[in-house]
C-alpha cells in the first residue's frame, strides 16, 4: 500500500533521470556558446543585425586594414623615415633616458648628490652617451620590425582593395590610384582631405563605423588620401558568409535559451527534492556519499571548475567544438553532485558543522574537556608533571629557530622601511627620477608603489609647469621683439613730423604721438627684459664690486632726476669698503629699477633712505621711502608682474620694475625682498660678502 502511495516525484529513478537532463542541458548551453564563439567570436548581437553593411562582421573585415594603413601613415611613413629616427616616440625615448639616469644615480661614481639635478644630468648625458644611442637604435629596430610586419600583413591582404597616400608614401594592393576608379565598385570608402565619400550610405549607419573612420580622420587631412573598395566576388562571398553565420548564431541562441530554461527547471527541481522523500518529509536523508566534508567538497568543486577552464582554454580554437562535450559532461556531473550534497547539508543545517576544520577543532576541544572533566586529581597531576617538561623541551628546541625566523622577518621589514625612508629623502631633495624599490609583497611594497605614484604625479606637474612657463616666456620675448621694429619706425617718423611745418592742432597731436610711442617703447623694453631675466638665459659676468662706490657713483648719475623729484636722499654706509661678487651692469640695472620706482611712486617732499649694512657674512642694501599712494596690497602682490602700487594706473609705470629687479638679483645668486608697513615701502638686496681670500683669488685671476 505504501509503495502505491509513494510519489514518483521523489523516486531515486526520477532524480537520476532529471539529473541526467540537467547535465545534458548544461552541456547543450556550453556547446551553443562554443559554437557561437567559434563562428562569430561570441558575438550574439549578430541576430539583431538586418544588413551586412550595418554588421559587426563588415567592420571587422575593414578595421584591421584601416588600422595598419593608419599606423603606416601616422607613425612609420617609410623605412628611411624610421632609420632616421622619425618614428621614435619622444615620450618613449624620454622614459628610456630616465631608466638610464636611474642606473647612473645608483651605480656611477660620477653621480654627486651635492650637485643639483641639472649638473648631474649634464654629466649623465656625457657618460651615458653610448647607452642612450644604443637605446635609440633599439627603438628604431623595434619600429622597423613592426613596420615590416604591418607591411607584410597588408601585402598578404588581397581584399578589400586599398590605396593610401600621405603625399609622399603610397601603400596599395591594386593598380587603381584614382577615386573615380574605386567608385566603380559596388561598395567603397573614400577619405580625401576633410571629406569622406561612402557607398552605400547605409555603411555610415553602422554603430561601429567610427572604428574605421576615426583612425583615418586623425591623420593629416591636408595630405592624406585613403580609398577602400570591395569587388563583387569578395562582397558576395562575405554577405553569404554573414548570412550563414547569422543563421548559425540565431539557431544556437534559440538552442541556448531552450537549454537554459531546461537547466533552470531541472536543477531547480533537484535542489527542491534533494534529501527529501516527499514534499511533506521534514527529515533530510543523507547517504554515504554525503559524508564527504563540506570544505573538501567546496575545494573539489573549485578544482574541477579550474580543470575544466584550463582544458577548454588549452584546446585549439578550431577543435573546441568537438572537445567541449566530452570535457563538460563528466566534470559538470561531478560538480552538480557535489553541489547537491552541499544543498542537503544546508537543509540539514550542517553546512558549517560538517567540515573537516570544525571536526578537528571540536575533537581537540573534546579531548581537553574529557581529560579535565573526567580525570581525577592524580591523573591531572601526572599529565601536568609529564606534559609541562615535554612542552618546555619542545619550546627549547624550537626557540633558536623561532628567534631566527623572527630576526630574519624583522630584518627584511627594517630593510624595506629603510629603503622607503632613503627614497623619500632623495625625492624630498629634488630627485624626482628616483624610484623606490621594495622586494617581496606586503604593506611596505604598497606604500612604496603609492609614493612612486605620487612622485610620478609631482614630476609630471613640475614638467608641465616648466613647459608652461617656458612657453609664456618665449611668447613674451617673441612678441616684444616683433613689436620693437614697427615701433622704432613709428618713433622715427614722429621725430620727422616734428620738424615739419604743421598746424598747431596737428603739432599737438604729434606731441601726443611722440609721448605715447616712447611710453610704448619703454613698456616693450621692460617686457622684453622681464622675459629675458626670468628665462635664465641671461649671461652673468661676476666680478669684485665695491658696493658703496657703485651706489655713490650711480646716485651721482641720476642727480638731475633726484633734484626734479623733490625728494631728499639719505645714504648711510660703512666707513670701510665692502666687496661682493656680482655683475656690475646687472646689479646697477636692478638698483636703477628701484630708483625709478621711487621717483614714480614716492611721496613728494619726503625722504628716501639708502642703507648699506655689513651683516658679517652678508651685505645688505636697503631702500626705504614713503609711498604717495595707499599701499593696500601685500608685498607678494607687489612682486607680481604688471602689479603697480598705483591701482588707479595714473602713473607711468609698467608694473615690471620690481619683477625685473628680483630676477636680475637672483640670477647673480643674491636675494631680493620687499616689505610693506602701512605706506612705508622697503626693498632689501642681500649678497654674500666677499672674503679676503676670495678677493685675492679674483684679483690674481
Amino acid at each position: 500500500m505504501d509503495i502505491k502511495l509513494k510519489k514518483y516525484s521523489h523516486l531515486l529513478t526520477t532524480k537520476i533521470i532529471v539529473f541526467m537532463i540537467a547535465v545534458g542541458c548544461f552541456t547543450g548551453i556550453i556547446k551553443a556558446i562554443v559554437q557561437v564563439e567559434v563562428v562569430n567570436d561570441g558575438y550574439f548581437s549578430m541576430v539583431m543585425e538586418d544588413d551586412y553593411f550595418r554588421s559587426h562582421a563588415f567592420i571587422r573585415v575593414n578595421q584591421k586594414v584601416v588600422d595598419n594603413l593608419a599606423a603606416l601613415l601616422r607613425e612609420y611613413k617609410s623605412e628611411d623615415n624610421i632609420l632616421k629616427g622619425g618614428s621614435i616616440n619622444e615620450e618613449t625615448l624620454r622614459v628610456e633616458e630616465e631608466n638610464l639616469y636611474s642606473d647612473f644615480q645608483a651605480h656611477s661614481k660620477s653621480y654627486r648628490p651635492d650637485l643639483n639635478e641639472a649638473e648631474n644630468y649634464s654629466t649623465f648625458k656625457k657618460e651615458y652617451a653610448d647607452k642612450i644611442a644604443q637605446a635609440r637604435e633599439k627603438l628604431i629596430k623595434d619600429d622597423l620590425r613592426n613596420y615590416h610586419a604591418i607591411l607584410q600583413e597588408l601585402l598578404d591582404q588581397k581584399n578589400p582593395l586599398y590605396y593610401a597616400s600621405d603625399g609622399e608614401n603610397v601603400y596599395t594592393n591594386t593598380t587603381n590610384s584614382e577615386k573615380s576608379q574605386f567608385k566603380t565598385y559596388p561598395a567603397y570608402l573614400a577619405f580625401e582631405g576633410y571629406k569622406r565619400d561612402v557607398y552605400p550610405k547605409v555603411i555610415e549607419e553602422n554603430e561601429q563605423f567610427q572604428w574605421i573612420a576615426d583612425p583615418i580622420e586623425e591623420l593629416d587631412q591636408d595630405k592624406t588620401v585613403v580609398y577602400i573598395a570591395f569587388t563583387d566576388n569578395f562582397l558576395n562571398q562575405k554577405i553569404k558568409e554573414w548570412n550563414e553565420d547569422k543563421a548559425v548564431v540565431t539557431k544556437n541562441l534559440y538552442i541556448l535559451a531552450a537549454f537554459l530554461l531546461g537547466f533552470i527547471l531541472s536543477f531547480g527541481y533537484l535542489i527542491l527534492v534533494a534529501g527529501r522523500r516527499s514534499f511533506k518529509d521534514d527529515q533530510v536523508h543523507l547517504y554515504p556519499v554525503n559524508k564527504l566534508y563540506n570544505d573538501i567538497n567546496i575545494l573539489l568543486c573549485m578544482s574541477l571548475i579550474a580543470i575544466w577552464i584550463t582544458l577548454m582554454d588549452n584546446v585549439a580554437h578550431t577543435s573546441i567544438d568537438r572537445i567541449a562535450i566530452p570535457i563538460t559532461i563528466p566534470i559538470s556531473a561531478a560538480v552538480f553532485g557535489l553541489i547537491l550534497s552541499l544543498v542537503k547539508h544546508f537543509k540539514n543545517k550542517t553546512l558549517l558543522k560538517h567540515t573537516l576544520i570544525f571536526a578537528i577543532v571540536r575533537k581537540a576541544i573534546k579531548i581537553v574537556r574529557n581529560v579535565y572533566e573526567t580525570g581525577n586529581v592524580g591523573v591531572k597531576t601526572v599529565l601536568i608533571v609529564i606534559g609541562y617538561p615535554v612542552l618546555i623541551a619542545l619550546t627549547f628546541f624550537m626557540f633558536p629557530v623561532t628567534i631566527g625566523l623572527a630576526a630574519w622577518f624583522a630584518y627584511k621589514k627594517v630593510k624595506s622601511f629603510q629603503a622607503i625612508q632613503d627614497g623619500v629623502e632623495r625625492i624630498k631633495a629634488g630627485s624626482l627620477h628616483h624610484r623606490i624599490k621594495v622586494p617581496n609583497r606586503g604593506e611596505f611594497k604598497t606604500l612604496a608603489a603609492n609614493i612612486n605614484s605620487i612622485t610620478d604625479g609631482l614630476k609630471e606637474a613640475v614638467d608641465s609647469e616648466l613647459k608652461s612657463e617656458r612657453l609664456k616666456t618665449e611668447l613674451i620675448t617673441n612678441v616684444s621683439h616683433d613689436i620693437r621694429t614697427p615701433l622704432t619706425s613709428i618713433i622715427t617718423y614722429v621725430d620727422l613730423l616734428k620738424s615739419e611745418e604743421v598746424t598747431p592742432k596737428a603739432a599737438e597731436y604729434i606731441n601726443i604721438l611722440d609721448q605715447k610711442s616712447k611710453r610704448l617703447k619703454l613698456l616693450t623694453d621692460d617686457l622684453f627684459e622681464a622675459a629675458k631675466a626670468t628665462s635664465g638665459t641671461i649671461s652673468v659676468d661676476f666680478e669684485k664690486i665695491d658696493i658703496v662706490s657703485l651706489v655713490t657713483q650711480g646716485l651721482g648719475e641720476v642727480n638731475d632726476k633726484i633734484e626734479d623729484s623733490n625728494l631728499q636722499f639719505k645714504l648711510n654706509h660703512p666707513k670701510d669698503k665692502v666687496y661682493i661678487s656680482a655683475d656690475g651692469k646687472l646689479l646697477w640695472r636692478s638698483i636703477e629699477n628701484l630708483l625709478s620706482n621711487i621717483f614714480k611712486y614716492a611721496l613728494r617732499g619726503s625722504r628716501v633712505y639708502i642703507d648699506i649694512e655689513d651683516a658679517g657674512s652678508e651685505i645688505q642694501l636697503s631702500f626705504k621711502n614713503i609711498s604717495a599712494y595707499e599701499l593696500n596690497i601685500s608685498a607678494d602682490e607687489l612682486m607680481e608682474r604688471f602689479k603697480r602700487g598705483d591701482e588707479s594706473r595714473s602713473s607711468q609705470g609698467s608694473g615690471l620694475g620690481l619683477s625685473i629687479a628680483k630676477s636680475l638679483i637672483e640670477v647673480q645668486k643674491g636675494n631680493f625682498n620687499i616689505h610693506v608697513d602701512g605706506d612705508l615701502f622697503k626693498a632689501v638686496i642681500t649678497f654674500p660678502k666677499m672674503t679676503d681670500l676670495q678677493s685675492k683669488v679674483v684679483e690674481e685671476s
